[in-house]
């Protein structure tokens, strides 16, 4: 989706991206202009103690010859290549040698180093000027006008130290700024050079890097809209970067699961009460209204209460393993869970049902060996577990051997698994196993057995709260059903 520059600009990505590279730009002018005054300040101390050298050199030549001395040194190195500006003059100001032409107005009048750059003209330069002011027709051919003009518009500029001799002469020794100026050209050309060099990199990437991202928000966007539009199975895209965007996008995604998932428990109890509990009460309704049709003794209106009684505790019951698995599955309360001793929870449950199993003609035996502590909530486990093993005990009363049922506790690797197996029929079938943790699921066609098949159900959504598992696998006979807890740190 194509956009236009305002609104571009009206991104977050656009106006950080806007923000840095103004930033960026004014440090790097600051450091052009930093860097350009440093040389200069760099050049112009050097200049100055070469110049103070010469003057050294020069006042050792005058304490050992006088002014004749000093005439000649200063005109055997004027005349050097690349030399320093050298001048002696009168005490008007009238220029008796030198490698200098002219000066700027003013120069010589003040003692010391100059105030500011002052421009000069050599020797020699006056005939250049002369050369360009000639007009072509005086026999200048237009070659040497050009070399001459170039030669003249030349700009001169020189720092000096100034000096009166003893008999009121006036020394000048400078050096020309051409090298400094021309250094500190080359700095300011290169550093700008970079700074545009750097700007449009930086404008370049933007363009990739922030119309990517841009590209990435409006994927987010899209399928936002889809899961608003009521399309809970959508997600948010992930490319596998692991970047911001594709951890933002899997939290969201994980949350979306975890709506779906409520969701559909939300869907499943509705449909639930709506089948599964019209029975029973169908049943109340009918076993009242036979009970007040005619004339009964007191002793047959006992049993028809008793009878009612007992149907509404069971309803009771089913209506609160209800409400606990939505609980569960809605997260509960992490406030809940504490350090859980696993091994003393097994020993209270077995001690629970040894009457149970007993009258049932079942072994119940229980293999713990030490105390081993998860993070839970010992009120849930406790449940979980006495549901398994009223299941176990239940359905291994058909077994063709003695009926036995074994809970094991043992550590596998950083977890613990906690095991309840029995020697009946089992659920042979690998699709049935999958479906008997499901919501009012009873695999028993007979119904011979109490239970409304809530059991295993809410034994997976107590596992589910811990970050737990709970499988049934084939016993061989019989079924395991095993409880894996994850290590303690991780809980």
């Amino acid at each position: 989706m194509a956009l236009s520059v305002p609104a571009i600009m009206k991104t977050t990505a656009a106006r950080l991206s806007a923000l840095y590279l103004l930033l960026f730009a004014l440090c790097a002018v600051l450091l052009v202009f930093y860097m350009t005054s440093l040389s200069a300040r760099m050049l112009t101390a050097q200049t100055q103690e070469t110049i103070n050298d010469e003057v050294l050199g020069l006042a050792r030549a005058y304490q050992r010859g006088g002014l004749p001395i000093l005439v000649r040194v200063v005109e055997q190195r004027s005349r050097q290549p690349g030399a320093n500006l050298y001048l002696i003059a009168d005490a008007n100001g009238q220029i008796l040698t030198g490698n200098v032409q002219s000066l700027e107005p003013g120069v010589l009048e003040a003692e010391g180093w100059t105030s500011s750059p002052f421009s000069y003209q050599r020797f020699g330069e006056g005939e250049l000027e002369r050369l360009r002011n000639l007009p072509a027709e005086q026999g200048s051919t237009q070659s040497e006008q050009s070399d001459a003009q170039a030669q003249g518009e030349k700009g001169h500029n020189a720092i000096a130290l100034v000096l009166r001799l003893p008999n009121q002469m006036i020394m000048l020794v400078g050096r020309d700024l051409g090298e400094p100026e021309r250094f500190r050209a080359v700095i300011r050309r290169a550093l700008m050079l970079a700074l545009g060099m750097m700007g449009l990199g930086g404008l370049l990437i933007w363009f990739f890097v922030g119309r990517a991202a841009l590209k990435r928000i409006d994927s987010v966007s899209e399928a936002s809209r889809r899961i608003m539009g009521g399309d809970l199975s959508g997600r948010l895209p992930v490319t596998g970067a692991g970047d911001e965007f594709d951890r933002l996008s899997e939290n969201l995604n994980a949350m979306l699961a975890r709506i779906a998932t409520l969701n559909e428990g939300l869907k499943q109890v509705s449909d639930n009460i709506a089948h599964d509990l019209k029975t029973p009460l169908t049943r109340l309704r009918n076993r009242a209204e036979a009970t007040l049709s005619g004339k009964h003794k007191t002793s047959d209106y006992r049993q028809a209460l008793e009878g009612t009684i007992a149907e509404s505790d069971q309803l009771i019951k089913t209506f609160n393993a209800i409400l606990m698995i939505s609980r569960l599955e809605a997260g509960y309360s992490s406030e809940n869970t504490n350090r859980v001793d696993l091994a003393e929870a097994v020993r209270d449950v077995v001690e629970l049902y040894e009457p149970v199993a007993e009258e049932a003609g079942v072994s119940l035996e229980a293999d713990v060996r030490e105390a081993t502590f998860v993070n839970g909530n010992r009120e849930l486990i406790g449940q979980a577990l006495s549901n398994i093993v009223d299941n176990a005990i239940k359905y291994s009363t058909d077994a063709t051997a003695q009926p036995a049922v074994r809970v094991a506790l043992e550590r596998v690797g950083a977890g613990v698994r906690l095991s309840v197996a029995d020697n009946g029929h089992g659920i042979p079938d690998d699709g049935d196993r999958a479906r008997a943790t499901e919501r009012f699921v009873r695999l028993e066609k007979s119904r011979s057995q109490p239970g409304s098949g809530l059991g295993l159900s809410l034994a997976k959504a107590v596992m589910t709260f811990h970050n737990g598992r709970l499988d049934l696998l084939p016993g061989n006979p019989g079924l395991s059903v095993v409880m894996s807890f994850p290590a303690r740190e991780d809980h």
